[in-house]
């Protein structure tokens, strides 16, 4: 009987000294399943709200369109609208909001007001049905993609807010404005990340050096990133640095000013960039080279040396990093790994340099320029409009020596 009575107690003082792990437990998962339901509340409400913009600006553009056409009707209309909602709801109905969600409806008319379903793991906008060609027009010129059957698109992004939709109504190209709707969606970029996403034009950087296939591919697709091109843009945008315009600076101000804004660097440098080492020592024999700055793409599996160059690129720049992707495959890669990538950052690029080195035939050494002060949207284009056409220019002289 005494025995018995032991072991309960023990039993007992076992089922207590355990019941705060177990209460422990409880607590995570509730709260867990709570702060889920809340988010997609959230959600659910920004979704919502995102459809009755779409909803007002497609009635204020009726309204409109059946009205006079006299501009001063129209101001009238949408001030006297805003005066009246404003005393019903409060803020957030003023004539220049009313004048987005016109604008909202007008950029995305032939968009279905709904909010796209998106199955688990599922990311990426519902592009299947769209049609894409190329056209010689517009203000990126041969860059320039025009999306033909837009009205196949559904929805709008369940991931994206207000916001986020205003940034895009800014982009005037079809095109452009999908691939920045899917990068946004996939990678979850803030409204502050896509503004200057667009403000830097990275879909015509990163359509620079591809060729019509992966034109079609970046505006269906968004970035994905299959081969070291995919993750390479022309020109790198540095003006986080705060470097100084006309005045002399070392390779070794850059590479500090970079390391001390190294996260806004690995934003720029794009998907799957980790950072690994800045200097790092390689040896051959009795002599010693350095890196300034090896990163890993997790995505492609490789490590990317990058040397950077405050002049204007020469031979010895390229056959440097050819030396230096040789040696870090032999002595620092491992199982798994794929082969080395090696990216020269310079001030300015030279086209018979690059045609006539083996940097015209690499699939692993790379060149590209960086600018250290944001440049106006007009000079970004004009830029890239001109190292496009010298691409052509040097593949249809490749193809012409070959026949």
């Amino acid at each position: 009987m005494e025995s018995r009575k032991r072991e309960k107690k023990l039993t007992v003082l076992s089922a207590r000294t355990s019941l705060p792990a177990a209460v422990d437990g409880l607590f995570a998962r509730v709260t867990a399943i709570l702060d889920r339901a809340r988010g997609n509340a959230v959600r659910s409400v920004n979704s919502e709200m995102l459809l009755a913009y779409w909803h007002i600006g497609r009635e204020i553009v009726e309204a409109l369109q059946g009205g006079s056409e006299r501009a001063e009707y129209g101001s009238t209309l949408i001030e006297t609208l805003a005066q009246q909602l404003t005393r019903h709801y409060g803020k957030g109905f003023s004539s220049t909001n009313l004048r987005y969600f016109r604008t909202f409806y007008q950029v995305y008319a032939e968009r279905t007001p709904e909010i796209r379903h998106m199955a688990c793991g599922e990311s990426g906008a519902d592009l299947d049905a769209v049609e894409i060609r190329h056209t010689p027009c517009g203000v990126l010129d041969d860059l320039t993609l025009a999306v033909e059957h837009a009205d196949r698109i559904r929805g709008f992004s369940p991931r994206l807010g207000w916001s986020q939709y205003r940034a895009l109504m800014n982009v005037e190209n079809k095109a452009a404005r999908l691939f920045y709707e899917i990068e946004a969606e996939k990678a979850a970029w803030s409204v502050s990340h896509l503004e200057r996403q667009i403000h830097t034009l990275l879909f015509a950087r990163l359509l620079k050096s591809r060729d019509k296939a992966g034109l079609l591919n970046l505006a269906n697709e968004g970035q994905v990133i299959r081969k070291p091109t995919d993750v390479l843009k022309d020109p790198y945008v540095l003006d986080f640095l705060d470097l100084p315009d006309g005045v002399p600076f070392h390779e070794s101000d850059l590479e500090e000013a970079i390391i001390g804004s190294l996260q806004e660097f690995l934003l720029e440098l794009g998907k799957g960039f980790a950072f690994v080492a800045r200097q790092k020592r390689l040896a051959y024999e009795d002599e010693h080279f350095y890196v300034d700055l090896v990163f890993y793409n997790c995505i492609l599996k490789c490590y990317v040396l990058i040397d950077l160059k405050i002049g204007k690129l020469t031979h010895q720049d390229i056959g440097q990093m050819d030396s230096y992707v040789r040696l870090f495959d032999d002595r620092f890669t491992t199982a798994g790994d794929k082969p080395t990538i090696g990216l020269i950052l310079c001030a300015a690029k030279n086209e018979a340099i690059a045609r006539y080195s083996v940097l015209n035939e690499s699939k692993r050494i790379f060149a590209a320029k960086y600018v250290k002060i944001l440049p106006t949207e007009d000079e970004l284009q004009r830029e890239l409009l001109r190292e496009r056409r010298q691409i052509e220019a040097s593949r249809r002289a490749a193809d012409e020596e070959k026949r």
